[in-house]
């Protein structure tokens, strides 16, 4: 009995160590796992950590990306604004400047019209004043027409016009052949003396052209010129002819001249070379945009083109080539035919206007 008892106790303590062990190895195994467990949680905790320490710095990576992209499309702006401010004020500037240009068009343009209008005025004004000239003219040659034949009828009554006009015509022929030679040398040194002061004239008269840029004027200077030089070296070989009796009657004015067929047929030269030098100058006045000024031309100035002779004194025929300048200068700068035409290549004028200029009459 007592050894069924050890053995009893035996295996009752045998269970007991062997629980015992169960428990610690249990206990054991429940402390690996904790801490296996706690290992895993730190592990996790720790990745955890990591992940968000990741995904903040992918976090301020993205805030710092997007901050530098809106610095930079801050700065692109303001370029962009700097741009355009600046191509503002460019076109601000060449508004302006357009403006500026516009308005000096414009003012520049009203001058022009105020002086294109006072020039019609005042050329409105001379062809009334010339108007009403040629009217008191006419007038006034009727008038002194009409007094001459009375007079003329009353003379003629008593004496005998025969026998004295051809008495007078001997003693004018020869009294102009006895001083022809002295009046050829006088006038000689008349004109030398007035060309060179001519020449001296011309050149101040050419640059002030120059500055004008009135440079068809200045060709139309040059060729009248060249004419002069022309005639110049024609009348050095000039020679007296004796073309008859003074049966020729003029009128100037309020007077009346006598000349002979060479000096009637010289006068109407006059009038109708006149008429054609002042048509190409009043063309080139009109060409060059400068105002009505007939009498500013160097043909209307000199007006001796084509005086060949003594037989009408030199001022008459000056006179007789600036009244038909006169008319071609009008009618060249307004390119109209009123005192005019243009024939056989070049201008003359018409014959009803030199007869009424003229009052060329034939005398018994």
């Amino acid at each position: 009995m007592k050894h069924i008892k050890r053995i009893g106790l035996s295996l009752a303590t045998a269970a007991l160590l062997l629980g015992a062990s169960d428990l610690a190895s249990a206990q054991g195994r429940r402390g690996r796992g904790e801490e296996r467990r706690q290992e895993n949680q730190a592990e996790r905790e720790q990745r955890q950590q990591q992940r968000q320490q990741a995904q903040q710095n992918r976090e301020q990576e993205r805030q710092q990306r997007w901050e530098q992209r809106r610095q930079e499309q801050q700065n692109n702006n303001q370029e962009r604004q700097q741009r355009w401010e600046q191509r503002r004020q460019e076109q601000q500037r060449e508004s302006l400047e357009r403006q500026q240009r516009w308005e000096q068009q414009r003012q520049q343009q009203q001058r022009n019209e105020q002086q294109r209008q006072q020039q019609i005025q005042r050329s409105q004004e001379r062809e009334q004043r010339w108007q009403r000239q040629r009217e008191d003219q006419i007038r006034q040659s009727q008038e002194r027409e009409r007094q001459w034949q009375l007079r003329r009828q009353q003379q003629q009554n008593n004496r005998d016009w025969d026998r004295n006009r051809d008495g007078r015509n001997d003693r004018d022929h020869n009294w102009r052949q006895r001083n022809w030679r002295q009046e050829q040398q006088q006038r000689a040194e008349r004109y030398r003396q007035d060309w060179q002061r001519r020449q001296n004239y011309l050149h101040q008269r050419q640059r002030l052209l120059e500055q004008q840029r009135r440079l068809n004027q200045l060709r139309y200077q040059q060729r009248y010129l060249e004419q002069l030089r022309r005639d110049r070296l024609r009348l050095q070989q000039w020679r007296y002819n004796d073309y008859g009796p003074y049966n020729y009657r003029y009128r100037r004015g309020s007077s009346y001249y006598e000349t002979n067929r060479y000096g009637a047929e010289m006068l109407q030269r006059a009038i109708n070379d006149g008429y054609r030098e002042g048509y190409y100058a009043g063309q080139a006045d009109r060409e060059d945009g400068y105002r009505f000024s007939p009498e500013d031309a160097y043909g209307y100035q000199d007006a001796s083109y084509g005086y060949n002779a003594y037989y009408v004194d030199l001022n008459e025929y000056q006179y007789y080539f600036r009244e038909g300048f006169r008319r071609g200068y009008e009618d060249g700068y307004y390119s109209r035919s009123q005192y005019g035409r243009y024939s056989n290549g070049g201008y003359s004028i018409l014959g009803a206007i030199l007869e009424q200029i003229l009052g060329l009459q034939l005398l018994n």
